[in-house]
């Protein structure tokens, strides 16, 4: 047991994806896992593991944003050997042309959070994925034909912008979408030595407003599932 993850040492798997939500962990566990079990219900924060085509796979829920990501991931690393962490979630468009439930693979993450600053004394640390498992989403995608876009995504620990048109500095620079937890999952496997990726799908635009319903951000994201367990 670690202090915020209750399982038994060998109860999660090597390779472990990563939603915001703990209802769509749930979800992801009775829709794409065999035998799964809940490992983990500590403050509601659900981890399943089982085993997908024949290999142990599990999925923990990380709550909202980088200090409760990190939480999760330094245990899952440190604690329980976890070496391939793979965030599955949702993300606000920064670009006209992705639209809402398009695929969003994060090649790296700029981000506006103090973590990376404090860490490196207020210099810049510039995260990004790791390559092989990158290659794979985006292979699998190719092949699929699952429309996905690849890029810079922003990491935020703000939600609610007094600025709405804030957004529109970073999508000038090419940035793809914004999200909570990519910059700091990137930065911690890479103290780490193990492997990280973030695919997300686009829930609904800064630009054109558009936005799916609480329901459908909880269990309509299917390829973004699939093309995170195929690189597993």
């Amino acid at each position: 047991m670690s202090v915020h993850i209750q399982a038994k040492k060998g109860e999660i798997a090597e390779a472990v994806l990563m939603p915001g939500d703990p209802l769509r962990a749930k979800w992801i566990a009775e829709t794409f896992f065999e035998d799964a079990f809940l490992y983990n219900s500590v403050r509601g924060m659900y981890g399943y593991t089982g085993t997908y085509k024949g290999k142990k796979v599990s999925v923990q829920a990380s709550g909202m944003g980088i200090p409760s990501a990190l939480i999760y991931c330094n245990e899952l690393i440190t604690d329980y050997g976890a070496k391939k962490l793979i965030r599955v979630g949702s993300a606000g468009s920064y670009q006209k042309n992705l639209k809402v439930n398009e695929v969003v693979i994060a090649m790296a993450a700029s981000s506006n959070s103090g973590f990376n600053r404090a860490k490196f004394s207020h210099a810049d640390f510039a995260p990004t994925a790791d390559f092989e498992l990158f290659m794979k989403a985006v292979k699998y995608a190719e092949e699929n034909q699952i429309k996905f876009r690849a890029g810079n995504v922003f990491s935020s620990d703000v939600f609610y912008e007094d600025d709405p048109l804030e957004y529109e500095k970073w999508a000038k620079y090419g940035v793809l979408c914004v999200e909570m937890e990519t910059a700091g999952l990137y930065t911690i496997a890479a103290r780490h030595k193990v492997q990280a990726l973030s695919v997300l799908t686009i829930s609904d635009s800064l630009v054109t407003g558009e936005h799916l319903p609480a329901k459908d951000r909880e269990q309509s994201f299917s390829r973004m599932v699939e093309i995170a367990l195929a690189t597993i």
